[in-house]
């Protein structure tokens, strides 16, 4: 290692420590650089082509700012109903994926070709099938985003691809809710590669976050931190969480698709791992604010009501039938270029997003517990032992390390 990043790492771990972050948040530094692509590489080749499925709403426009980086001719089909006027200046097919639909597929018929499909919104088999057919001939390679629900079993640490999927009694099921959602995706995965063998990347993420994520999953603890004062927080600060920004998703998703990636792989991060103690600590550090985290185990949090993924996002039991969704293998990714860009960079962005927002959206898509609910919660949490306390908020800037000035 040469002495300028001797030298860089050393005061970026001060920095850390300084705002109450672990050592390991430096992970993204070593993020791989993407290869050269010898196809990109000549300036007289023509663009590369991609055809996204979806595209203008939280995913797909990540995979738009990726794409355009990387110059490629983006087509999107969608049916119009999304943000119909986001993305103006690019190629919109019109139309639906059920081939049942008046429209349908019909936009996609005929003897065009792209070089890279990205497909956002796969949740039927039927649908799948029918598109990934109807292009097999006039695709090079084709993505598929698929979710870790695929896996039936999530109690166990460190599931990899080569876990068991669910499978649904009667496979022509096509209703998605929480008992078919993942076995569905199987599904899907199954059905796009049986019409493209060997072309196919299935890319498995867990909880997708950033700005433009209305779920409020992640975004409830930026939020909630930054209005300060004491904070109920779950668990052992030790207790691990996953977490991938989709503009991460993208890149890799992308980074596949020009390089040849195929196959399955768990994409979740950060790829320098986080707790529930680094989540919290991070966003305090992000937002400067004064708060103060009141620990409550996740035993007390479940006699209280508070539920994992619900009252209590992000976070999940150590025990139960979800205690290994937040320790998910993501080592195949990572081996072939996975990457995290910094906590701070995702919950500022978040942030940023988050106040462009009318106060009734913000209402609508703030999750996690009320604050009637955590009121009424503390007189009755009682409390574990908490990590140690980050020193007073501090206002640096540290380009590359924790992303510019917050």
């Amino acid at each position: 290692m040469n002495s300028t990043r001797r030298n860089f790492l050393a005061r970026g771990s001060a920095v850390l420590a300084a705002l109450g972050l672990p050592a390991h948040a430096l992970g993204h530094v070593a993020r791989q650089e993407e290869p050269a692509d010898a196809s990109q590489t000549n300036s007289e080749d023509p663009p590369k082509t991609l055809l996204i499925l979806g595209g203008t709403s939280f995913l797909g426009p990540a995979v738009v700012a990726a794409a355009r980086a990387r110059g490629f001719e983006i087509t999107l089909f969608n049916r119009g109903k999304t943000a119909p006027e986001m993305f103006s200046d690019l190629e919109q097919l019109r139309g639906d994926r059920d081939p049942d639909k008046d429209a349908g597929l019909s936009a996609l018929e005929g003897d065009r070709t792209w070089d890279y499909v990205l497909d956002t919104s796969s949740y039927v088999p039927r649908q799948t099938r029918a598109v990934a057919k109807l292009l097999s001939d006039r695709v090079g390679r084709y993505c598929l985003i698929s979710t870790v629900s695929v896996y039936p079993d999530l109690s166990r640490a460190g599931l990899d691809e080569t876990g068991e999927v669910g499978r649904l009694d009667d496979p022509n099921i096509e209703e998605v809710n929480n008992t078919t959602y993942g076995p569905l995706k199987a599904l899907c995965e199954e059905a796009a590669e049986a019409a493209l063998p060997g072309r196919v990347v299935n890319l498995r993420p867990g909880l997708i976050v950033g700005p433009r994520d209305r779920t409020g999953r992640f975004g409830y603890w930026p939020v909630r931190v930054r209005e300060g004062g004491e904070v109920l927080a779950p668990g052992n600060p030790s207790d691990p969480v996953q977490f991938i920004d989709a503009r991460d998703l993208a890149e890799f998703a992308l980074h596949c698709l020009t390089q040849d990636h195929m196959g399955l792989y768990n994409v979740v991060g950060p790829s320098y791992g986080a707790t529930i103690a680094d989540l919290v600590h991070g966003c305090r550090a992000v937002t400067t604010s004064g708060a103060t985290f009141r620990w409550v185990s996740a035993e007390r949090c479940a006699e209280l009501g508070l539920r994992a993924w619900g009252e209590l996002p992000v976070w999940s039991s150590p025990t139960g039938d979800s205690a290994g969704i937040n320790s998910v293998s993501a080592e195949r990714a990572k081996a072939v270029g996975l990457g995290s860009r910094p906590l701070a960079e995702t919950a500022r962005d978040y942030l940023e997003w988050y106040d462009t927002l009318t106060p009734e959206q913000q209402e609508r898509y703030r999750g996690g517990m009320s604050k009637k609910q955590e009121a009424e919660a503390y007189p009755l949490a009682g409390c574990v032992q908490a990590a140690p306390e980050a020193g007073p908020p501090v206002e640096l800037e540290v380009t590359g390390l924790l992303g510019s000035k917050f």
